[in-house]
């Protein structure tokens, strides 16, 4: 039987709490030993996920964003989830360099990053509700 392990949190709105969301998911994927690349690549994705749920999601106004792990058996399964302003276009928003704050010289490839550092990423959306990002990864690809 595959061992399962479940954690959740839940945070302010506030930049601060980015490094946060990092270093709880960091220490809860411990167990599974990860590669020092495998572990900078969940914390890059779960930093990107987080700070677009911040900026993006709440704006200007402090919200809450959820933040649950799911590790069962060798994979991770992240959730970040907020109840702010939505994605209107979900698939533009996907695009690498789309952003909707140019003014604060973002890069716009959140989701880029979340896709090349994690092996699935799925973005639900919609305006006025919020937006919950769903990320798996496998760690320490054992070859069979």
């Amino acid at each position: 039987m595959e061992k399962r392990n479940e954690m959740c949190v839940e945070f302010d709105s506030r930049s601060v709490n980015e490094g946060f969301a990092r270093v709880a998911v960091a220490a809860f994927i411990a167990e599974l030993n990860p590669t020092m690349d495998e572990l900078a690549d969940v914390k890059t994705a779960v930093s990107e996920a987080v700070t677009n749920a911040i900026i993006h999601g709440y704006e200007e106004e402090i919200g809450k964003v959820n933040l649950s792990c799911v590790l069962e058996g060798d994979a991770i399964e992240i959730v970040v989830k907020d109840t702010g302003r939505g994605i209107d276009d979900v698939e533009q928003a996907k695009l690498p360099f789309f952003t909707t704050k140019p003014e604060l010289e973002r890069s716009g490839m959140g989701f880029a990053f979340m896709e090349a550092f994690m092996d699935e990423v799925e973005v639900k959306s919609a305006p006025g509700k919020g937006t919950t990002v769903k990320m798996r990864k496998q760690i320490g690809r054992k070859d069979d």
